[in-house]
């Protein structure tokens, strides 16, 4: 899968900063790095200031940090060319690099090297890549801690306790002639039981990967002029969707990414909701509303404060009863300040529900809006509880996996051990005991470990 003997080569900053990084691993670094600079660096941990040779006529102002190996990310010999640039003349530095018998790092290559030569375990490997991606600040602590080896001293105690339990299980069967007891039935059966149970709390107290890999979705609803596009427009602070006093002038899906203090997600603003459409083109529009506000993560549902008649707010509300909504009193800038409450009241007693009022064009209380999206986004995702204190650890399919299968198998050996069958509750156990292992192991399957960093951003 991978050639530790090749010396590699990737850009690691993003494509649009002009600030450049090009990493470089492998055992030829410091030769390549001989070859297209005037300073010749020196094998040594070093951060010094270079001139690169891109052609005979071109020279590039560069910094370069050196890493030997083995005290390196990756473990290799590692330098990092930092320089300000353009694309055209970073693309002409990895062809004058690839002329000098390098190639191009596949996704994931330094940190797989970084696994493969014992920088770091398994899991923290796939933490690299959590943190990379990571959409909210929950979703970031619990990998970082994946990183600092969390997993791995949680998931050790219990290897530990399991290898144990196998050899107390197997010295019995050894001296089963003899009148010795190492472990009695009732003290093996409680402590895999209680084995067990810290396993099932790794799982339940930790941030499921797989369900926040993906930016939720935030849909605005509401009917037509209501105010939604101005409140797209608004919360993302540029114009997304054409505002008008007329009405229906939003057909299509609008959407953009919006940051909050703790998360990201995509907001988007679709056709204004009609208690009865006539013509085809609105149906379509509300048909294609309705499935986007149904699949979303949150609904922020406005309603014209201003208006007398409320009909066909009252209908639109029930057309996504089972989401998780807002209830948003939009335009709170056409009535006056001293009857604000009145108005509230009257929304919040004809839908029996709290509304929280806005001014998308005076730019009221848009702060608290975010905040409030901020909560509910954190809340759908991992749950109404503390999350501070709660989510310490990010678990992907295969973390979880292996922990479904340990326990799996240690419940099986508890009832081998009620039944007397020792020797197969100690295989089961030594079953047990592999499936641990596999979350960091470090002879874990290529297969598996190409699936894993296929995953990576190329040059991390």
């Amino acid at each position: 899968m991978y050639d530790m003997t090749e010396t590699v080569i990737a850009v690691s900053s993003p494509t649009h900063d002009n600030h450049v990084i090009v990493r470089l691993t492998g055992p030829g670094t410091f030769d390549i790095l001989n070859q297209i600079t005037k300073q010749k660096p020196a094998r040594k941990q070093a951060t010094t200031k270079v001139e690169i040779c891109v052609d005979p006529e071109l020279f590039l102002d560069a910094r370069l940090y050196l890493f030997v190996s083995p005290y390196s990310y990756t473990g290799d010999d590692l330098a990092e060319i930092h320089f300000n640039s353009n694309r055209a003349l970073t693309e002409a530095l990895i062809l004058k690099l690839l002329e000098l018998n390098v190639k191009m790092a596949g996704p994931g290559e330094f940190t797989a090297r970084a696994y493969l030569n014992g920088k770091i375990d398994l899991a923290q490997a796939e933490a690299v890549n959590e943190i990379i991606i990571s959409s909210n600040r929950f979703q970031l602590s619990a990998a970082e801690k994946l990183l600092g080896g969390r997993l791995a001293n949680e998931v050790g105690s219990i290897s530990q306790e399991i290898l144990e339990s196998i050899s107390l299980l197997e010295a019995g069967i050894d001296f089963s002639t003899e009148d010795i007891e190492f472990l009695t039935a009732e003290e093996a059966v409680e402590k895999l039981t209680n084995i067990n149970k810290s396993l099932e709390n790794i799982v339940e107290n930790s941030i499921d990967c797989e369900l926040l890999m993906e930016l939720p979705s935030v849909g605005i609803a509401g009917a037509p002029n209501s105010g939604k596009s101005s409140l797209l427009n608004t919360l993302l602070g540029k114009p997304r969707s054409i505002v008008s006093g007329i009405a229906k002038t939003t057909r299509d899906i609008l959407s953009g990414h919006m940051t909050l203090d703790n998360s990201q997600c995509v907001l988007f603003d679709c056709a204004g909701l009609l208690e009865k459409p006539e013509i085809i083109i609105d149906q379509l529009a509300q048909q294609a509303a309705i499935e986007s506000l149904s699949n979303s993560s949150l609904v922020i549902f406005c309603v014209d404060i201003s208006k007398e008649n409320l009909s066909q707010d009252i209908h639109i509300r029930k057309l996504f009863n089972n989401c998780n909504v807002i209830n948003l009193a939009t335009k709170i800038d056409l009535v006056r300040s001293a009857s604000l409450p009145i108005h509230i009241k009257r929304l919040n007693d004809t839908f029996s529900s709290d509304f929280f009022g806005v001014s998308a064009l005076k730019n009221r209380n848009i702060t608290g809006l975010k905040q409030n999206i901020d909560s509910k986004l954190l809340q759908h995702l991992i749950g109404p509880k503390d999350v501070e204190t709660k989510y310490g650890l990010l678990l992907n399919a295969r973390h979880k996996g292996a922990v479904a299968e340990a326990i799996e198998n240690i419940n099986q050996a508890i009832s081998e051990i009620k039944d007397q069958n020792d020797e197969v509750a100690a295989m089961l156990l030594r079953s047990a005991y592999e499936a641990i292992g596999t979350m960091e192991q470090q002879d874990i399957e290529d297969k598996v470990l190409e699936k894993i960093f296929s995953n990576f951003c190329i040059g991390k």
